[in-house]
């Protein structure tokens, strides 16, 4: 098949190349020619930016191919743009969207057929935490309308693996392996009964070429197997853990972000790590070992220069607060 993608120079879309050119289709890319990109032999590129007026694609002009993805899809501007161009140009349209749509993002278990947030019409809305999602509604709403009967909506959750530059997941196999080193104790909020769940990067590209080629529509989350935090850290080798509740971190300052893809149990958005896949599952998906994921993550990033979200000093500092805390606490039990 001929397949162009929208994207395709940094991680999820980079998996996805690579997945395309070793199932034997002939891949073309079209970026914005902003990243450099060392992508298997034989993959065109191509140069445009939807953002740029009068859509910037002209590139696409008198070219034709079988299906294709989008990777690179955030804006309703930037999918309108590529839906009315690729319209006569291509036979099916992959949109990777994410399981940031849904309205009801606490429920248990989040599936296909749950109500999505209101679209965002903005335009020229920024893509930020709050717009995120309902952007990408307007999104998935521009494709279907576009290809009614032969597009296909991929959901992922948090995405995890090699390359991946976001750095959120990468951060606790990189802290395994300094804990390993006699950087220890790691701090990690909860009491190890919260839930882990992401998707390895190259089990949603596999998934995005099978669907592909089956020309199949619809919607499926993709989501990966769902682990407890004490599951994880131990597969990651963790042998010293300082565990912190939610208020305990809150007195001394710590800031939700500064533990990456962590979300407790019983949040607003604690259902984002219990993402059914069983649509997923018989369409094809297939999952990696979670200790893979890590082990191959942390392969990737020991040579990525990765800094971490949590970095070494402030993440004693947190320790040595939580210590002096619970010494005072204790202090006033005493005669």
């Amino acid at each position: 098949m001929d397949i162009l993608i929208l994207g395709g120079t940094r991680f999820v879309g980079r998996h996805i190349v690579e997945a395309f050119v070793a199932a034997g289709h002939r891949v073309t890319v079209l970026t914005r020619g902003q990243t450099a990109a060392d992508l298997p032999a034989g993959v065109k590129h191509l140069t445009g930016d939807r953002d740029a007026p009068g859509g910037g694609l002209e590139a696409l002009a008198g070219r034709r191919w079988d299906a294709c993805v989008d990777v690179s899809g955030y804006q309703p501007r930037q999918v309108r743009a590529s839906t009315a161009a690729l319209r006569a140009r291509v036979d099916h349209y992959v949109f990777i969207s994410t399981v940031s749509v849904y309205a009801e993002q606490d429920r248990e278990v989040v599936r296909e057929s749950d109500p999505l947030l209101p679209a965002c019409s903005d335009e020229a809305a920024a893509v930020t935490s709050e717009t995120y999602g309902p952007l990408k509604v307007a999104c998935e709403a521009l494709v279907q309308a576009a290809f009614p009967d032969a597009s296909t909506i991929l959901r992922p959750q948090i995405v995890a693996g090699p390359d991946d530059y976001t750095r959120r997941y990468p951060y606790w196999p990189d802290r395994a392996a300094r804990a390993g080193e006699g950087e220890g104790p790691v701090l990690v909020p909860g009491d190890g009964q919260d839930f882990l769940q992401v998707i390895d990067a190259r089990d949603l590209a596999r998934l995005t070429v099978w669907l592909t080629e089956a020309r199949r529509p619809g919607v499926f989350n993709v989501s990966g197997p769902r682990l407890t935090w004490a599951e994880f850290l131990r597969l990651l080798g963790v042998r010293e853990v300082r565990w912190a509740s939610l208020s305990e971190l809150q007195a001394v300052g710590a800031a939700p972000h500064e533990f990456p893809v962590f979300l407790p149990r019983g949040s607003a958005q604690s259902g984002l790590m219990n993402v059914d896949h069983t649509a997923a599952l018989a369409a094809g998906l297939t999952l990696t070992d979670p200790a893979v994921t890590a082990e191959d993550t942390r392969a990737w990033s020991r040579t990525a220069g990765l800094a971490p979200l949590l970095p070494a000093a402030r993440e004693s500092e947190l320790l040595a607060y939580l210590d002096a805390a619970a010494d005072e606490h204790q202090g006033f039990g005493l005669p």
